[in-house]
Formats: structure tokens, sequence, C-alpha cells
């Protein structure tokens, strides 16, 4: 098999509890991807754009990333243009699905891909590199799994949900080292943040459930019907009457 080479962008996370600078998990999982695909004849880069003075980085070589390069981007820039520029020739972009802090993160695998002329491959779990490609396993709702195969170069964002063991070890943080590098394109300038109101969305009306957890669980993994009547025929009134009927019958409402 030819060399490839794999970049792996990861991103500053934010605690949930006190919003302190960290690692983020998602680009985490993508890095322990990256060494899963990792063998003799691949390289793997771990690639930043942002603040080389980000202590949050070091987190990343604890992680098991010998060296991260940091792409110089000031905060009010777009990271897409120097992004796009500094992973080209790459075979295999791995990144989180999205990010921990920063606004629509998680449209960044969409618009790389886009930029690139890439396929991209979204919620991946695993992944397995062939021949002729790439053969990876991508989350699906209600516990369905599906493998989906794409040629090479391609994007690859990785689900919250994929299993990888992250190790911090901390003489792993002691050699690695952080490279800044000065972007070769200057990002766009970021349009100013437009805050709205919150609006409240119409509640849906639903029944309450009466069944048992396995006819439950069996109607939410099947597309079998789950009841309920069309009435084609009669007047206005008659329709209404059988709306109200089904309303006071499942308690909706009390009139």
């Amino acid at each position: 098999m030819a060399e490839l080479r794999i970049a792996v962008l990861v991103s500053v996370g934010a605690h949930p509890v006190n919003g302190a600078a960290r690692w983020s998990r998602n680009d985490a999982l993508a890095l322990a991807m990256g060494q899963a695909l990792r063998h003799a004849s691949m390289t793997v880069d771990v690639i930043h754009a942002g603040d080389p003075a980000e202590l949050a980085l070091r987190d990343y070589l604890a992680l098991g990333a010998a060296v991260v390069d940091v792409l110089d981007v000031p905060p009010a820039r777009d990271v897409l243009a120097p992004l796009v520029e500094r992973v080209r020739g790459y075979d295999i972009v791995l990144c989180g699905t999205r990010a921990e802090s920063g606004e629509a993160s998680g449209m960044l695998p969409y618009r790389l891909a886009q930029a690139l002329h890439m396929p991209l491959l979204p919620a991946v779990l695993s992944a397995t590199v062939q021949a002729d490609g790439i053969v990876t396993q991508q989350f699906l709702p209600k516990g369905r799994r599906r493998d989906i195969a794409a040629p090479l170069p391609a994007v690859l964002a990785v689900h919250p949900q994929a299993s990888f063991e992250l190790r911090h070890v901390y003489a792993r943080e002691r050699a690695g080292q952080i490279v800044a590098r000065t972007s070769v394109l200057e990002g766009a300038p970021l349009l100013p943040a437009c805050v709205e109101p919150a609006t409240c969305p119409p509640v849906r009306l639903a029944a309450r459930e009466s069944r048992s957890a396995r006819v439950r669980l069996m109607a939410a993994i099947t597309t079998e019907s789950r009841g309920g009547a069309v009435i084609t025929h009669g007047s206005p009134d008659e329709k209404a009457q059988a709306v109200l009927a089904y309303l006071r019958t499942h308690s909706l409402i009390d009139y």
C-alpha cells in the first residue's frame, strides 16, 4: 500500500461547568481514530488553526500527538481558508462532528469537504483503510449502524459515541511540542453575531403511553403503524367530534 497521509484537525474545547479552555473530546476521538489507522506506511499530522499560545493544545500532546502544528489565525478570522490550504494533498482528513466552542462549528466538516472537493463521511464510529478506498461504520438513530465506503481522499467527521480509549499521559505532554506556523492564506473576517430573543415552539400533544416496554421498544425500531384512524367521510362537525373524543380518551383535554 502506498504511503497515506492523515490530517487530524483539533480545536480548543470548553469545560461544561466553568467554561475553561481544554481539549475537545470530539476532536480527541478523531485523534484516537487517526492513531488506530496509522501503520508503517502512514503519517499522521495534528493541525490546529488559532492561537499558538493556547495552553489547552498541550492536552493533545498528552493524548498521543507528537507535534501539534498551529496555524496562527486571529480570533476574528475564519479558519476555513487556512485549513483548506494546509490539508490539501492529504488522503484522509479527520475531525470531530462539532467543536465545543465557537459559532456554527458543526458546519466546518461540510465546508471543508466542499472546498477540497472530497466526499464527506459523517457520524463515523470506526474506519478501515482498504486498497480501493476507506470503509466506515456510521452512527444512525435508534441504535442502527451502516457501513459506507468511499474512495480516497475523503473527510471523516467522527461521532461522539465512537468507542476509543483516551489516555492522558503527562510524559507524552512533556515530550511533545507545539509548532507555530504562519498561514499562507488569511481567513475571511467573521460576521458579527446577531442576538435574537428565543421563541417557544408549539408543543405537540402526545397521547400517554400505556403499552409495555417491549411493545414500545419494538415500535421504536420498526416502521410498523402505531395505530390511529383516518376519517374521510362525514360532515365537519362529525370529524370534529371524533377528534374531541380521541383527546378526551387520552386525557389530553378535560372538557
